[in-house]
């Protein structure tokens, strides 16, 4: 049966794991280095799910007559209100501290979006997204505001658990 309860994003905690190999031993130094699991200070975080879905239509025919599933694309963004450099690391790799002479492994990691309501503890719901590499991070200085990092990603595949 499906789990019935409601979460906010108090309820959440996020970590980053790496796999084995290149690109992940990449990442877990940043996450080492930063002590990224968990992820502090995130404000809030996207993932976005598309799958590219075409449809075939008949002469004389408005209304599609079959729909095949396309090509699926997973991708979000993550906010964070504290600058460390950790996301920038995550994305730049070795470029990080200077430019590499050649071609250069890019960090990947997965990442875990775990949901529990302190009022139901045997509830909870996990999305871990895997495979994540950042293609984008950028930095908002706000007259009046918070200041953030905010860092875009593209991953492989995606995978979610409830418990309860």
């Amino acid at each position: 049966m499906p789990t019935t309860t409601v979460y906010t994003g108090a309820d959440g905690s996020i970590s980053v794991a790496v796999e084995p190999g290149p690109a992940g031993d990449k990442a877990k130094e940043v996450a080492d280095r930063y002590s990224l699991t968990p992820v502090g200070r995130v404000s809030g975080v996207t993932i976005r799910v598309t799958n590219d879905v075409k449809a075939f239509h008949e002469l004389g025919q408005r209304f599609a007559t079959e729909l095949r599933p396309g090509n699926m694309n997973v991708y979000g963004t993550i906010e964070r209100a504290h600058i460390n450099g950790a996301l920038l690391r995550l994305m730049l790799g070795e470029a990080a501290d200077s430019r590499p002479a050649g071609a250069f492994v890019g960090p990947s990691f997965n990442l875990s979006i775990r949901l529990q309501n302190p009022a139901a503890p045997d509830s909870s719901a996990s999305v871990t997204v895997m495979g994540v590499q950042i293609n984008e991070w950028n930095y908002t200085v706000p007259e009046d505001d918070f200041v953030l990092e905010r860092a875009s990603f593209r991953a492989l595949w995606i995978k979610t658990e409830e418990t309860g």
